[in-house]
């Protein structure tokens, strides 16, 4: 489609910024305990993250909490794709693929630098694949349904390959029963990233936005929740709104207990865990679904940069959530996986990294986690809490914007109405994805990480130049980063730094140990640490790589340390 020049700047191009926004811990916390506000959400994840967007849009005064950090649970432990869900319509659930392919369109529109185009392929095989050739031929309708319902919208529609042009997209699959192959697209993004840009986002519009604030009881007037009382780096702080939001993912049902003694569990936790192998072993171009060997799920093979993701499960977890991650015996069935698919040889000695995360889902205990519907729930519990949990990543914006419907409801302001369906991300106003990829280098690795937003990097490096270098061996990331992580995106220690803001753990996991020093020493110069401060913070995110290891290789007495 051509259009013609603007005469005017539009939304988008009004939303940049000139400065950087700069996050003060002090000056949040403050804000806090002093102000009133229409609605408080608790929960930092991509949902809370979305509905405090939603919120502050509307001219909400708005206060978001986070118990541990941004992203931290399951928001930064999925599998990273934003997708209609294609096995949803071999479920006949086509309403909720024609609406989560409109929101991946929202989220491309709306941050391009974060949200990208990812093709995936599934191998068309005699015996022991996803399909023979007769299931492709029927599987190739649900791909026509796909691409009708909204896929079309990524600008492209599904292919049908030959065997060569399967083996051009993924060089080392085994040959000997590959028929071809089947081509459709869809989106990703680096799931932390995101919900940072979405809380900066808000806090950008006037949202009052802290992590590391644990809410630890609500607080009613009538009985009606009015706000809710906070552990915040060592004090209490009262926090007062007329209307909360439980936006806790799995730990729903321990907030929605404090409002309610007669509160019955809902949540169902679904374990996902993924690994991270060395790109050079599989050297595939794309997403390619393979079969694991006895099970009925399919694994999916991602490159992502010199790596490549394998997940994912979807099974019934009965653990803390609050310690999930990789099991020896998961990372096995994995690798078997993609041993079965491609010809490689891969051992335990190959991953670099992992993640276990829960998904919450609702509904009852009976039959397969993988069977139970993606759809979320929205409630107002009787103290006019309002609590939503269930849905996905991709519908995340929409979730927000009805739970903000719902808080319009109990604050008795009907008439707002949501802004967020065409508002762009910090760093998406006016970015070029292909001129910045052209770019290549430092530019590009950085558009692709703060979009426009990118130049107050540059910014960092230009007044000290010892900040474009490395901080992790292996990976891209400079020290400039970490800096504008201390200054600009609430980062409060090691860990936040390189599991989050930065992805090292899951890419490079024993390298990232090796930095954890030095970006100990850089945020004890931006946050003002003492020593033995950075000597604890290095300490604990040692600690706790070593507990990963310990669960990933089957260290029972490790993994209970």
């Amino acid at each position: 489609m051509i259009t013609m020049p603007a005469r005017k700047p539009g939304r988008s191009a009004r939303a940049t910024r000139r400065t950087a926004l700069l996050l003060d811990r002090r000056r949040t916390t403050r804000q806090l305990a002093d102000e009133q506000f229409d609605v408080l959400v608790v929960g930092g994840g991509i949902t809370g993250a979305y509905t405090a967007l939603d919120a502050v849009s509307r001219g909400l005064r708005t206060a978001l909490v986070e118990r541990d950090d941004f992203a931290s649970g399951t928001s930064s432990k999925s599998s990273k794709m934003v997708h209609g869900g294609l096995r949803y319509i071999e479920q006949g659930n086509v309403n909720l693929v024609r609406h989560s392919l409109l929101e991946r369109h929202r989220f491309r529109r709306n941050a391009p630098h974060l949200v990208h185009r990812l093709p995936f392929l599934f191998p068309v095989l005699e015996k022991e694949g996803v399909f023979d050739p007769r299931l492709a031929k029927g599987f190739e309708g649900l791909l026509w349904t796909y691409d009708l319902v909204g896929g079309w919208r990524i600008g492209k529609l599904h292919q049908r390959l030959t065997v060569d042009q399967v083996l051009a997209h993924a060089p080392t699959l085994r040959a000997d029963h590959l028929r071809g192959g089947l081509m459709y697209f869809d989106s990703r993004a680096d799931d932390a990233r995101l919900t940072l840009t979405i809380v900066r986002t808000a806090a950008a519009l006037g949202a009052t936005v802290l992590n590391g604030a644990r809410v630890d009881a609500l607080l009613t007037s009538g009985g009606r929740a009015c706000g809710a009382k906070a552990h915040i780096d060592g004090e209490e702080v009262e926090i007062r709104a007329h209307a909360v939001v439980n936006a806790t993912g799995v730990w729903t049902d321990r907030l929605d207990s404090m409002a309610d003694t007669h509160h019955r569990d809902q949540v169902r936790p679904a374990k996902g865990v993924h690994i991270v192998v060395p790109w050079h072993k599989l050297r595939i171009d794309c997403t390619v679904t393979v079969p694991i060997p006895g099970r009925a799920r399919r694994a999916t093979c991602t490159r992502w940069g010199d790596t490549v993701v394998l997940g994912t499960t979807d099974n019934d977890y009965h653990g803390s959530p609050d310690d999930v991650h990789c099991t020896r015996q998961e990372m096995e069935f994995l690798l078997e996986g993609a041993r079965t698919a491609f010809d490689v040889e891969l051992t335990p000695d190959d991953v670099l990294g992992s993640i276990g995360g829960l998904r919450p889902l609702v509904g009852n205990k009976e039959g397969a986690t993988l069977d139970m519907s993606r759809d979320h729930h929205i409630t107002v519990g009787p103290t006019g809490m309002v609590t939503v949990t269930g849905g996905k990543l991709t519908t995340s914006r929409h979730m927000g914007e009805l739970v903000i419907d719902k808080v319009a409801g109990v604050l008795g302001r009907k008439g707002l109405k949501s802004r967020t369906t065409h508002l762009p991300l910090l760093g998406g106003a006016g970015y070029d994805a292909e001129a910045v990829a052209a770019s290549g280098g430092l530019a590009a690795h950085l558009g692709e990480r703060y979009g426009t937003e990118a130049r107050f990097v540059h910014d960092l490096i230009a007044d000290d130049p010892s900040l474009a270098e490395p901080v992790v061996a292996g990976l891209p990331y400079t020290r400039a980063e970490v800096v504008y992580a201390a200054r600009a995106e609430l980062a409060r220690s090691v860990d936040d730094v390189l599991s989050r803001r930065l992805r090292a753990r899951l890419f490079a996991r024993d390298a990232s140990a090796e930095a954890a020093p030095e970006v100990g020493a850089l945020l004890g110069r931006e946050l003002g640490l003492t020593d033995e401060q950075i000597d604890q913070q290095v300490s604990d995110y040692l600690t706790s790589v070593r507990h990963e290891k310990a669960v990933l290789f089957g260290d029972a007495e490790g993994a209970a340390a």
